[in-house]
């Protein structure tokens, strides 16, 4: 990995481990709602659910690794959850996708300690 692509990768990995947290927060959150509130709170999950798929493309542009691949097939499969109604099934396969998110970072950060960037 070049030094551009590891700033870029740790920069992605920063952002898509929270927004993976809050992701997963949110579904198990949606378990203490009431019925009436359950289908507002699933549109707003899937929509950051969206929006992580759509950033780890980029990502995967700007700095290539395997494993945006395989974390993007675990957000794939955590949206197909929440088509189905099961929302609280998709936390096991966010938390999936951050395993391998931060893993990239890790491997970043290693690369820029490696160089003095960090």
């Amino acid at each position: 990995m070049e030094t551009n692509q590891a700033i870029m990768a740790f920069s992605q990995s920063e952002k898509l481990k929270s927004a993976l947290i809050w992701a997963s927060q949110l579904g198990e959150m949606t378990l203490a709602l009431a019925e009436a509130d359950k289908p507002g709170a699933e549109k707003i999950i899937k929509t950051l659910v969206s929006m992580i798929s759509n950033e780890i493309g980029v990502a995967q542009k700007a700095a290539p690794h395997n494993d945006w691949l395989e974390a993007e097939k675990d957000v794939n499969t955590a949206m197909v959850m929440l088509n189905s109604g099961v929302v609280h099934e998709s936390g096991y396969h966010l938390t999936q996708a951050l395993s391998k998110v931060t893993n990239i970072g890790q491997q970043s950060m290693s690369l820029l300690i490696e160089k003095g960037l960090l």
